[in-house]
């Protein structure tokens, strides 16, 4: 078959992994980015995932994990976040591709006729279309990440592997970088590190025609020269190429011990790149504050998804942020809403500072989150509802205070007169200037609010305290909404709405004044923090916990 050659702005790194899952790739994809980003180089990153849903957005969250929502409202893989927590990349639609969209697209084109007859086929045609999503970062930054999900050997990644395979003939060798992440394993019993899952691993992937570059071998020892040289000469990688990615208290330790291992200069010296000495200070600077707290808060996070902590990946990680702004250990204490509904708010919340009810979907738990939302607001607790825990503040607000006794939100129950929650059927999208209509018929995906929408803030206010801007732009995942209809009457009762849509039709942000923090934001604040940036809410948030602590 015949190849075609292209000429490129971008220079492409290809991160694949091998033996088991959870090696961590895409924090080792997002640590390759910031440390190349130190040295002075503008990348983007993107995310090729096999399964054959068209993105994660109806996915469970025990299965996948969270779904990270960009600027241009794409729900996409958590690896996203790392990669944006990272690096300065902004990232969108055009940086998560799965087969399930790739086969799409391919359909679609067949049924138009845009094939001309001809048999499709894997090779070529779902290989080239996930060329072509390559690509598209051609041009966009000097340095292109693309992680492949997945292990080697899962027969879903085949395509993938064998369109980055074909992508190097096209780009030439001094465009494009393989690095294989796998397992080297410390057996106590034996007292031995063990290099042969490497091995195999890099069997396999050699099989179908890829010879990785660089090696990063995931570990809880560093690992001793004899043992490079031996996963050198066995899987034909130069020593030098051999990296330690040694397991590490901090997660944003991984660009130092990166660059200590001299990833960045391997990396450089395949591509042929010439730059200045990387700016690695401010990770160390960063890790520092991690490691050594002055000051400590516990947080509870009623949730519904606890059992699984990557649901929550985006939200951890703005917490120690938000710990890192105000030179605090974060301390989280994951409560399941279930139980709540069982036990005494007073048992499973004891001690904390602060209590945060995150967003999530259905009825399930309901009943314990608004439990824990009653015990912050009559304890004078530090309080943070995010989404669904915006909603639920609303709720329990109409109960408690304005004596509506069947509040509720349309997703729950229909039969209530009190709907202070409830599906908005047209609202003014200021995104696309268009007005959006939406009912309980819609796609579950086309039913939700999705990406950056803009936020008005009204002054003296919890939220305008954090922001000092008057105007914001947040990133949404929703479907219900405030009611209008109940806005003046429960806004007489007390509720502050601080945050409001430009054409004051949408409520975006709810406060209580009588209270030390306690605010509800519709949006997902955790999806725009970044160690190197707080989120402006997290920091308050664990201010007013720390501040809480101290009375104690």
């Amino acid at each position: 078959m015949k190849t075609t050659n292209y000429s490129t702005k971008t220079k492409f790194i290809f991160i694949t992994g091998g033996v088991l899952s959870s090696l961590g790739k895409g924090l080792a994809a997002a640590a390759i980015g910031a440390l190349l980003e130190s040295r002075g180089l503008t990348i983007t990153m993107q995310k090729l995932d096999p399964y054959i849903n068209v993105d994660p957005g109806t996915m469970n969250p025990f299965q996948h994990g969270e779904v990270y929502v960009t600027d241009d409202g794409a729900e996409t893989d958590l690896d996203l976040g790392h990669y944006e927590r990272y690096t300065s990349a902004k990232l969108g639609q055009k940086h998560n591709y799965t087969s399930g969209r790739i086969y799409h697209s391919v359909i679609t084109k067949e049924r138009q006729g845009k094939y001309l007859g001809g048999t499709v086929q894997v090779i070529p045609h779902i290989t080239d279309e996930i060329k072509k999503s390559i690509h598209q970062l051609d041009g966009e930054a000097d340095l292109a990440i693309i992680e492949i999900g997945g292990t080697i050997g899962d027969i879903e990644s085949l395509p993938f592997l064998e369109a980055i395979r074909q992508f190097r003939l096209d780009v030439g060798r001094e465009n494009s970088v393989y690095i294989h992440v796998t397992w080297v394993p410390y057996l106590k019993t034996a007292g031995e590190v063990k290099t042969k899952p490497t091995q195999h691993s890099v069997k396999e992937l050699r099989a179908i025609g890829i010879q990785p570059d660089i090696l990063l071998c995931r570990t809880e020892t560093q690992l001793s020269m004899d043992l490079k040289a031996k996963i050198s000469l066995f899987c034909n990688v130069p020593t030098d190429a051999v990296i330690t990615a040694q397991d590490v208290e901090s997660i944003y330790e991984v660009p130092i011990r990166f660059h200590k291992e001299g990833l960045d200069d391997k990396i450089l010296e395949l591509l042929n790149v010439w730059t200045g000495s990387p700016r690695i200070e401010p990770w160390q600077e960063l890790v520092r504050k991690i490691k050594n707290p002055s000051h400590r808060v516990l947080i509870g996070i009623i949730g519904k998804y606890v059992d699984l902590k990557e649901s929550y990946k985006s939200l951890h990680e703005a917490l120690v942020h938000g710990g890192v702004a105000n030179d605090t250990h974060v301390e989280l204490r994951y409560v399941n809403a279930e139980d709540l509904e069982e036990q005494p708010a007073e048992e499973l919340l004891s001690g904390c500072h602060g209590v945060l009810v995150p967003g999530g979907f259905g009825s399930r738990g309901v009943a314990g989150k608004l439990k824990a939302i009653t015990y912050a607001r009559e304890n004078k607790i530090p309080f943070f509802g995010i989404c669904l825990g915006m909603q639920l503040a609303v709720v329990e607000y109409a109960r408690m205070i304005a004596g509506m006794k069947d509040a509720n939100s349309n997703e729950f129950t229909a039969d209530t007169k009190h709907n202070v929650i409830y599906l908005m059927k047209e609202w003014f999208d200021h995104r696309s200037n268009k007005m959006q209509v939406r009912d309980e018929s819609s796609d579950m995906g086309g039913t939700l609010r999705l990406g950056s929408y803009p936020c008005t803030l009204k002054k003296d206010t919890f939220a305008y305290a954090a922001y000092q801007e008057d105007k914001i732009d947040e990133r949404h995942r929703h479907r219900y909404e405030f009611n209008g209809d109940f806005r003046k009457e429960l806004v007489e009762k007390g509720l502050v709405i601080s945050g409001t849509s430009p054409d004051d039709t949408l409520v975006e942000i709810v406060e209580l004044k009588d209270h030390p923090w306690y605010l509800g934001c519709q949006f997902h604040p955790e999806f725009q923090s970044s160690p190197m940036k707080p989120h402006p809410l997290f920091r308050e948030f664990i201010k007013a916990g720390l501040k809480f602590s101290r009375k104690r």
